[in-house]
């Protein structure tokens, strides 16, 4: 781990939005990156300048004057899905890349349109369940000659998605399928990669499940539940082995336990490479691996985001291509209705 503080090289930066997430989450993952704070943006002018005044950088309350009076290298954007695509497409005007918070619009067309202005900038999208640890360890896995070839997954998450869907779109309403249904698409997609088609089969309170058809072959189960906390779960099934990651935390790798019916007696057969290996944060420690910023995978996305700026080249994780097949495939879904919605 390099400090803020240690970079030899930063980038020069401004936040725009200083609401409670970017103060709780957004703001202090800037102490772990190559940056350097140049400037808080936001319209409410008591909240700016509070906010600047307290980590030493200027305030303003009108993008355009931003980036008019600063040299920025790279802005966050962590303001109104409605907001985004407008702010990123000024900022891409202005020569300065971006990073924004998911959502990253309200309609697949609109991050479209954010491609086609993007100019070759650097821009990702803060999907941080794609970029969690434990994701990334079930990408290396899933991945590897020794699993076998991804057939299934199943996501559990607290979920409903409403039975008005074409009006949601049509109408641009902000719902929780938006809000946080991309959270856990945007983890099976960065696993399974692109889908080919949605089916989605729910109860009238909504919860039910959303069935991917994934490009490679496999078949996602999103299954949208009801309940109190924890009860987040993804499963991925191979030939070999499947991996599990609970409540975004523990990851347990199942590989398998060697038997023969009417003959095998022992379950734990001489040897480690059989059964599972689990890793799980240690949270006796202090240290930077059981904090939320890391587990949950915002510092992930975002340093990612910095080194794409950096290393000169374009993203492949969390891009505006990502951005627009994971809303792609959250219309589908809206529209679906037991349906099956093919993605072009």
């Amino acid at each position: 781990m390099t400090y803020q503080r240690e970079f030899k090289q930063r980038l020069s930066v401004a936040v725009i939005g200083a609401g409670n997430h970017a103060y709780r989450n957004i703001i202090p993952c800037l102490h772990h990156l190559p940056v350097r704070l140049q400037a808080i943006c936001d319209l409410n002018e008591e909240l700016a300048r509070e906010t600047a005044g307290q980590f030493g950088c200027r305030a303003y309350m009108n993008p355009a004057d931003l980036f008019e009076q600063e040299e920025l290298d790279a802005v966050f954007l962590c303001v109104s899905p409605k907001l985004h695509p407008y702010l990123a497409m000024e900022a891409f005007e202005a020569g300065v890349h971006v990073w924004m918070e998911k959502p990253v619009s309200m309609r697949a067309y609109e991050v479209e349109r954010m491609i086609e202005k993007r100019s070759g900038l650097v821009s990702v999208a803060g999907f941080k369940k794609a970029f969690m640890p434990s994701t990334e360890k079930a990408i290396e896995i899933a991945h590897s000659d020794s699993y076998g070839n991804l057939q299934s997954m199943l996501a559990v998450y607290p979920m409903s998605i409403p039975d008005h869907g074409r009006e949601v779109l049509e109408s641009g309403q902000f719902t929780d399928w938006l809000g946080n249904g991309v959270h856990p698409l945007s983890l099976m997609l960065a696993v399974g990669g692109d889908v080919e088609a949605v089916t989605v089969h729910h109860s009238r309170s909504g919860r039910g499940v959303c069935l991917l058809d994934f490009a490679g072959g496999a078949v996602g189960n999103f299954h949208m539940a009801s309940g109190p906390h924890p009860i987040e779960r993804y499963s991925f099934y191979g030939n070999n082995w499947h991996l599990e990651i609970e409540n975004s935390l523990r990851v347990t790798l199942q590989r398998g336990i060697p038997h023969e019916y009417n003959k095998t007696w022992n379950y734990v057969p001489e040897g480690t490479d059989t059964g599972a290996i689990v890793w799980e944060p240690q949270n006796h420690l202090a240290t930077l691996e059981n904090k939320a910023l890391f587990t949950q995978g915002m510092y992930g996305e975002m340093k990612y985001f910095c080194d794409c700026i950096l290393e000169g080249r374009q993203p492949q994780r969390g891009s505006l291509e990502f951005a627009l097949k994971l809303m792609k495939v959250y219309e589908a879904a809206l529209l679906s209705n037991g349906k099956t919605i093919a993605i072009s």
